[in-house]
Parts: C-alpha cells; sequence; structure tokens
C-alpha cells in the first residue's frame, strides 16, 4: 500500500502562491484551503454593507475593505479574506507581504451553508486572538437577521442581535449604525421566520 504524502506549505510559499492565482485560498498550520465562490445573495448584501458603511466613514480616520482583502491573525497564523473588513487610525501590514493586514478593528462575515459554523466557531476564535479586534458581525443571507460581537473593555465579548428589515446595529468602535433593511436591499429572503411553519393548504 502507498501513501500520499501531504505537502505542508510555508507561509512564504503560500503567499507566492496567492500572487500566481486569481482564486483566494486560507493559509493555516501549513495547509491552504480553497475558498468557494460566492453566492448572489451574499454579494449583493456586501456590497450593501460596504457603501452604507463607507459614507460613514467619509471624512474619517476609517477605512472599510471588501473580500479581497487578505488578513492575518498573527497569534495564530491564521491567513484569511473576511467579506468586510474596517480599520481605524494607522493600518499595519506583515512586513514580509504588504498585502497582508495585521490589525482590523471590525469584521463582518456573511454566514452560508457551507461556512456558517466554522465563522461562528474556529474562525470567531482566531480572530478573537486579534487584540485590534473590537466588533465582529454574523449576517444571515435568507433572512434579516445579524449577530453582533463587540469586546469590552475587561476583555469579554458582548453578544446581541437585531432581526427584521426595521431593526439597527450600532457599531460603537467606529461610531456607524446599519438598518437592516439598507444591508438587505434587492436581496430574496425567506418569507417565513426560524420557527414559523408554512401555511397549510
Amino acid at each position: 500500500m502507498s501513501w500520499q504524502v501531504k505537502h505542508y506549505y510555508t507561509p512564504e510559499e503560500y503567499l507566492a502562491l496567492e500572487c500566481q492565482t486569481d482564486t483566494k485560498s486560507e493559509y493555516f498550520a501549513g495547509e491552504i484551503f480553497a475558498m468557494v465562490g460566492a453566492s448572489p445573495a451574499h454579494n449583493l448584501i456586501v456590497a450593501n454593507m460596504i457603501g452604507e458603511l463607507r459614507q460613514q466613514l467619509k471624512g474619517r480616520p476609517c477605512r472599510v475593505y471588501a473580500n479581497d482583502q487578505r488578513v492575518k491573525v498573527s497569534p495564530t497564523g491564521l491567513y484569511t479574506y473576511p467579506d468586510i473588513v474596517v480599520t481605524c487610525g494607522d493600518e499595519r501590514f506583515d512586513e514580509n507581504d504588504r498585502d497582508t493586514l495585521l490589525n482590523p478593528r471590525v469584521i463582518i462575515e456573511v454566514l452560508s451553508k457551507t461556512t456558517e459554523s466554522y465563522d461562528r466557531g474556529e474562525k470567531f476564535e482566531h480572530y478573537r486572538s486579534l487584540d485590534t479586534l473590537v466588533e465582529y458581525l454574523l449576517v444571515a443571507q435568507e433572512r434579516p437577521h445579524l449577530e453582533h460581537y463587540r469586546r469590552h473593555p475587561d476583555g469579554q465579548w458582548l453578544f446581541s442581535d437585531a432581526s427584521g428589515l426595521e431593526a439597527v446595529i450600532e457599531f460603537p468602535a467606529i461610531d456607524c449604525r446599519l438598518v437592516l433593511a439598507e444591508v438587505y436591499d434587492k436581496v430574496p429572503l425567506e418569507t417565513e421566520g426560524p420557527g414559523h411553519p408554512p401555511p397549510v393548504g
């Protein structure tokens, strides 16, 4: 019986490969993980949120980046591409790769069936190790629902959520707010909420 030897990449090899391809991949502990394409709803939500945040951040020392901005979670070694990243003040980039951001202040991920458990669990665990990260937002695709995590000064993460198109999420760390009607503008949504059975007959 022959065994296939798994190849482990150095961060430098991973970054070199990323420069040679149009596709994006995550990197962790020597392994490279291809990222799948996003749905139209996912892309609309990202575009809507970037538009709203950009308007509110105009004239202020903050920047909003879309999902082509690579982020390195230095404490754990994860390289990834969040859906949206906000920075404020001086930005820090990897000394070995000036395209890799080190100090996000806010990260937003739009959930999908293939990434939801990862975004909620292991990925958020990586993100929490970033001392610059203050707020983390998870966005549902099929219904108007946002889950917001905010780091308290004592280091604990406080949870809140918002549902329905009339709801609003506040971002104290960047003095911004998102109205869910704007987040989900033109996005096809499920008509039934969680726990509501479809009509009979």
